[in-house]
């Protein structure tokens, strides 16, 4: 099975630009790192002096990059769902 999918101008620009590979680079902190520095700041081994700083990023990384992945991932089903002719 081949499927093409079509994407807008917009995304297209995004994936090739470099906010993409922060965005990567981004995927594996939000998926383990900030957690752990979210907890690391709870128990206040973490920089507790920059706590107010550090605890926003992280909550920030955890939700804000996948965020991105979800916008891409319903423009690439929305383009599979969709009736060609």
């Amino acid at each position: 099975m081949k499927v093409t999918v079509e994407i807008g101008p917009t995304w297209a620009r995004m994936v090739r630009s470099p906010l993409y590979v922060i965005v990567n680079a981004l995927t594996g902190v939000s998926v383990s790192f900030a957690p752990l520095f979210l907890y690391w700041c709870g128990k206040g081994e973490f920089f507790p002096e920059h706590a107010r700083i550090v605890v926003p990023l992280c909550f920030a990384v955890i939700f804000l990059v996948p965020f991105f992945y979800i916008r891409l991932g319903s423009a690439v089903a929305w383009e599979l769902r969709k009736q060609h002719e």
